[in-house]
């Protein structure tokens, strides 16, 4: 996978892992996301090990199943977004991309189904 410079200095936490859930990729604010861990120093690392004990086999799971898994939470007082995604080349399953995003208090919502 090629890099690019936006990749590197986007403001959201982009992680890939590979279908094995080894890290591969990261960009600053990964980096920074996981800095209590050794930030780029994660790399090369199994990101199931990465996350707490109680949701390593849903994470776990994402990778036997590659699924979807998108959820807000509140952490440090800041709202985030965290959508994990599986990413398939040739129609093979080839790891996940999570991206985490800081979200303001409020957010707008449009309906662009809506007449």
């Amino acid at each position: 996978m090629e890099q690019h410079d936006w990749y590197k200095v986007f403001p959201g936490a982009i992680t890939v892992t590979d279908e094995k859930g080894t890290v591969i990729e990261m960009n600053d604010a990964s980096a920074e996301m996981f800095k209590g861990d050794g930030g780029y120093a994660v790399m090369g690392r199994n990101a199931i090990t990465c996350h707490p004990e109680r949701t390593q086999e849903k994470v776990r799971k994402l990778y036997e199943t590659a699924s979807f898994n998108v959820y807000s939470i509140t952490k440090n007082g800041k709202k985030k977004l965290v959508y994990q995604a599986p990413y398939f080349v040739d129609g093979k399953f080839s790891g996940l991309v999570e991206i985490c995003l800081d979200l303001p208090d409020e957010i707008p919502h449009f309906d662009r189904d809506k007449k």
